[in-house]
């Protein structure tokens, strides 16, 4: 009987190490790899730009506190990538979200960010 209790303690423990190991690399792969470097021109509106970055997408959260609609263009230069240009119309008091997602591996992205007033 002790052999056999040995033999489940030592399965057990090999089990425990290998999550471990899991959850430590899935961790990591989530770290960012790079830099990020926003160059906003909000042309005097209220526009808070947020980045939230991992290792395989830049999510960009551009929230209106102005009291009008607005439009932002953005472009997203993350060589050796294609550049990826997009546009958010953002009504007064809410958030829009951007997303970059890598097709490849980057170092740095720069976005630009030119909000002006939408019309109605």
């Amino acid at each position: 009987m002790t052999f056999e209790l040995a033999r489940r303690r030592s399965m057990l423990s090999a089990l425990a190490l290998s999550l471990l190991g899991l959850g430590a690399q899935s961790a990591g792969a989530q770290s960012q790899t790079y830099t990020v470097d926003i160059r906003p021109v909000l042309n005097g509106l209220d526009v808070q730009i947020e980045h939230v970055a991992s290792s395989r997408m830049l999510v960009l959260n551009l929230t209106n506190n102005s009291p009008t609609r607005v439009r932002c263009k953005l472009l997203y230069d993350a060589s050796p990538q294609t550049p990826l240009r997009t546009t958010r119309h953002i009504n007064p008091g809410q958030r829009e979200t951007s997303v970059l997602r890598a097709q490849r591996r980057w170092f740095s992205v720069t976005v630009d960010v030119v909000c002006v007033p939408a019309p109605r």
